[in-house]
């Protein structure tokens, strides 16, 4: 445990959190659309291969494959995957993706990725040590794009979680994140060395999802490696 940590994200966390929302309706886990964020911040970048780190029910994966990405998407929990699965079989653009079950804080890639993303992503280890783990995984000239739960002073966070890496549209946090799953863009852009990345866009931002229990608060950072 680490401290006053609420939720251990571990793979037994993740599965029963997956399962526990296969039926909840269509605004349940891996039912929801793509991250807005993900379109409007790739959606000028000429395809290339791409890892999506947490992909939960692949939505984001998918949208990427059906812009002509090649991706690998990867997520610790075998129900987000089989539900990614059925979505891909339903989409059109499943071939495009490999999809990976491995626990990303000690799964490596064997190659790196013009683009690496994760969206909500909060692994059993530090939320920005994992950020700076995928980092390493972007080739030289790649994208770096995170979405994340933007940390409030006092946050609590005892809302239901989305996927080892988060799922379609949102985090499942509500507007409660767990203090452990969260960060402020500021927190994130630091661990970026300016001599090896362009940092690209760096907000925090507020947005309604239908059927929410109120705002998201996010935070996103898009970033090119130099080198």
């Amino acid at each position: 445990m680490r401290g006053m940590t609420t939720h251990g994200f571990d793979r037994d966390y993740w599965e029963r959190h997956w399962r526990q929302g296969r039926d909840g309706g269509p605004g349940s886990m891996g039912g929801n659309p793509p991250n807005p964020y993900l379109a409007r911040e790739i959606g000028g970048l000429a395809p290339g291969t791409a890892l999506d780190a947490g992909c939960g029910g692949g939505a984001e994966a998918l949208w990427l494959a059906s812009h002509g990405w090649e991706v690998t998407a990867a997520d610790i929990s075998s129900e987000a995957l089989a539900r990614a699965a059925d979505r891909a079989a339903a989409s059109g653009a499943g071939e495009r993706v490999r999809w990976v079950e491995a626990d990303l804080g000690v799964w490596d890639p064997d190659t790196r990725f013009d683009l690496v993303m994760t969206h909500y992503a909060h692994p059993a280890m530090p939320q920005l040590a994992f950020y700076d783990r995928i980092a390493g995984w972007v080739a030289p000239g790649g994208t770096l794009l995170i979405v994340g739960h933007l940390h409030a002073t006092g946050s609590g966070g005892h809302g239901e979680h989305g996927g080892h890496g988060g799922h379609g549209g949102h985090g499942g946090h509500g507007h409660h994140p767990p203090a452990e799953a969260s960060v402020t863009s500021a927190a994130v852009v630091a661990r970026l060395d300016g001599v090896e990345w362009e940092i690209v866009t760096a907000e925090e931002q507020a947005r309604t999802l239908s059927g929410h229990g109120g705002p998201l608060h996010d935070v996103v950072v898009r970033a090119v490696r130099r080198r």
